[in-house]
């Protein structure tokens, strides 16, 4: 597969990344299987992150005496250094390496978080010690608010930026990718099927392809690392130019789900109430992503989000800042409804 690089990393990762948060639902001989096929079709940038369950340590055992020309990239949630420090410990000892190639700050979507993980004593602080450790190599962030993309990639302190990019949530396309590519920071393309949302792949990836970014599906199955493998590679030899039926195809998908498609932008909160509406318009996509016990452990963060939700008075508030005039409370109630038909399946 060709390989491109990643920014002023200088890491030179395949055109396609793998994302590890679906070989959660997996047993472990079927997920270290899926890894190993990515490496050998040629897949060698491999993403996963702290909170992903069992997913480090099941790339850790795929990887196993394969270290060399990989691309190890994980996450971390943690805002101080400390936290930071150990998370960065514990991926080393569950992927079995030495060093990590990409470590990013996780999820950093508000501007509150991205004060916190820059001040002295915040997890940015642990990146640049674990680097001059030679414990990570690279440092980046990831995020879902583009307020705080725009302000992190021009910083000079992230090598890389991981934020959702696809053919529906293209907004990264008009400021901050030319931003990226103005700072030479790599440009990670999270999410880049929708969350599984949008089926079909190649015109997916096809639509992507266009720009100077790395997608980075998330891959449960070994059919689906193969055909999007074929894809990529018959795209990247000939002509990825979308055709005017494909053009046409994408706007009949964004309008049929441009109204029912939640792009974690956030602006729906703070609720007056408390209800956690942001966690709750993305419920349905955790449950077809995450591990049923996951998803339905009181001690996650599912349960407290949906309980949560008995705050509501339908004072549609959310929906009056939605950027993109989401019927909130109609989802929700969908999203709601479908949990407890996921609780009461598992009895």
């Amino acid at each position: 597969m060709k390989r491109v690089r990643l920014g002023k990393t200088g890491l030179e990762v395949s055109r396609i990344g793998f994302g590890g948060i679906p070989i959660q639902r997996l047993n472990e001989a079927e997920a270290v299987r899926v890894v190993a096929r990515c490496l050998e079709l040629g897949v060698n940038f491999l993403d996963t992150a702290t909170g992903y369950s069992t997913s480090e340590e099941r790339i850790g055992k795929a990887i196993a005496g394969r270290r060399q020309g990989l691309v190890l990239a994980t996450k971390s949630p943690a805002r101080d250094a400390g936290t930071a420090t150990a998370h960065i410990d514990q991926s080393l000892r569950r992927l079995g390496v030495e060093v990590l190639d990409l470590w990013q700050l996780h999820n950093v979507s508000t501007m509150e978080a991205l004060d916190r993980v820059l001040a002295p004593g915040g997890a940015l602080e642990a990146g640049r010690r674990a680097v001059e450790a030679g414990k990570v190599r690279h440092v980046g962030i990831t995020s879902h608010s583009m307020e705080v993309a725009l302000k992190a990639v021009p910083m000079g302190c992230f090598e890389t930026v991981q934020f959702p990019f696809n053919f529906v949530t293209s907004e990264p396309a008009e400021r901050l990718l030319p931003l990226a590519r103005e700072h030479d920071v790599g440009f990670i393309a999270m999410k880049p099927l929708g969350g599984g949302l949008l089926s079909n792949a190649r015109l997916c990836l096809k639509w992507l392809l266009q720009y100077d970014v790395v997608p980075d599906p998330g891959i449960e199955r070994v059919a689906e690392i193969e055909e999007i493998v074929s894809i990529v590679d018959g795209m990247v030899e000939g002509d990825p130019a979308l055709t005017p039926e494909e053009w046409a195809e994408i706007e009949r998908i964004r309008a049929d789900v441009g109204t029912r498609f939640c792009r974690r932008c956030g602006y729906c909160e703070p609720c007056p109430e408390g209800v956690r509406v942001s966690a709750l318009m993305t419920l349905e996509s955790m449950i077809k992503r995450l591990p049923v016990e996951r998803v339905i452990s009181p001690s996650g963060w599912v349960a407290p989000a949906v309980a949560s939700a008995a705050g509501c008075i339908e004072c549609g508030e959310c929906e009056e800042k939605c950027p993109y005039q989401l019927p909130i409370r109609e989802m929700m109630a969908e999203h709601l409804a479908l949990y407890e038909r996921i609780v009461q399946a598992a009895g």
